[in-house]
Parts: structure tokens; sequence; C-alpha cells
């Protein structure tokens, strides 16, 4: 059975760090943001917040709140050919579960959660584009309130807890869910 898994949850929550060990284990994956990226070279833009923000804005402009699920549509479907499992970065608003879904009706949703102190905590002290508490904040409500990004956090079929500060306690939990989910390892 082919499976499609989509890891959600707030900025800060550890989600990169989730699809980052998954991918070590040879499970491919899907970023959507590499939409973003790829569109801006392709235009001949750098890679800067500003234009990341414009591009994005520009293409749910076009394509509607579903836009990344659709841009990457031939993307995962390539990849589910040859692999059973297959795992979406970025899946962010309700729209793009529900395109997905009908799509690909074997998709879960892994929450991975982590209070919001512990989030801002760790978005103001990452190494790339740090942020700060008041705007890691203002930056929930926004993905909350304008990417309809609740839904699907709700919605999630499992929830892995990542408060720890310890990166293998996040680990364990992911290879747990995976046993549970008889999804092979592939390393």
């Amino acid at each position: 059975m082919k499976v499609l898994l989509a890891i959600v949850g707030m900025p800060g929550a550890g989600k990169s760090g989730a699809v980052s060990y998954i991918q070590k284990k040879g499970i491919p994956f899907v970023r959507f943001g590499q939409v973003t990226d790829e569109g801006l070279r392709a235009q001949g833009l750098t890679l800067t917040p500003e234009n990341e923000k414009a591009f994005r804005e520009n293409l749910r402009a076009q394509l509607g709140m579903a836009a990344y699920a659709i841009a990457s549509k031939s993307k995962i479907e390539e990849l589910l050919k040859a692999n059973a499992v297959v795992v979406i970065d970025g899946l962010y608003s309700w729209e793009e579960y529900l395109f997905l879904k009908k799509e690909f009706p074997n998709l879960l949703l892994i929450h991975v959660y982590a209070e919001p102190q512990i989030r801002y905590k760790r978005l103001s002290e990452r190494l790339v584009r740090p942020i700060s508490f008041e705007k890691s904040r203002e930056r929930d409500m926004a993905e909350i309130e304008n990417l309809n990004k609740g839904g699907p956090i709700a919605i999630a079929d499992y929830l892995i807890d990542n408060n720890s500060s310890n990166i293998q306690d996040l680990y364990k939990k992911i290879d747990e869910l995976l046993d549970h989910l008889k999804i092979e390892k592939y390393d």
C-alpha cells in the first residue's frame, strides 16, 4: 500500500527535524517550499524573505489556497510510483489537505507539537532567520488566520509531542510511529 505522510505543526515545533530524520532513513520527501525556491530561480530572483512572500502570495492568488499541493502533485505521483512511502514537508492550509486527500486517499497527517514557549525559544535561538518571541506569536496568528493552518493540525491522524530539548527523544517517537504504521525502515 502506498502511503503519503504529511508533517504538520506550528513554527518551531520540530517539523523540519522530523522530516530530516525520516529522510535519513531513505524515505523520499516533497518540500512544498521547493516550489517557491524553483519559481524564484526561474524568474532570476534571489531567495529573500520579501521575494519568497511575494511569490507565495502570487501563486495562491493564481491557484487558490491549495496552490502548493497542486504545484507539487506531479512530483508526489512520481515519487509514489517508485516508493511505498513519501513524506510531505510544508502542508499548511486546509485546502491543501482537502486537495491531497482527494488525490491521495492514503494521506496521513502527523502533527509535531511543542508548547508555544518552547517553540518561541527555539525560533529565537536558531542560526538561520532567528525570530523574537513577540514576532513568533504574531507569525502563529498570521499562519492560522491567513493560511488556514489550524484545520490540518486539528484533524491530524497522529501526534508527536516534541517538548523535549533532546532531539533523540523526537527520533525515538518517530521510530515508534513508523513501527506502529508498519513502515519499513530504509536505513
